[in-house]
């Protein structure tokens, strides 16, 4: 068994795992920051032109009838 070989792949598996760690973090704070960002642009929109959005239809048209 070589221990300096065994020594290297070891330090590099650590080192892969530290980068991994470090990237996901990193994923994740840009993902929590974008979807507060999403969150205040969803809340900045006033609610009736948010349902005219969905709902192009509703309520543009009706029938009266006495």
């Amino acid at each position: 068994m070589d221990i300096a070989g065994l020594s290297t792949v070891m330090s590099m598996s650590n080192l892969q795992t530290d980068w991994g760690m470090k990237m996901l973090d990193k994923t994740m704070d840009t993902a929590n920051v974008q979807g507060s960002q999403l969150a205040q642009m969803i809340a900045s929109v006033p609610t009736a032109q948010m349902e005219l959005s969905v709902n192009p239809y509703i309520g543009s048209q009706f029938d009266v009838r006495i």
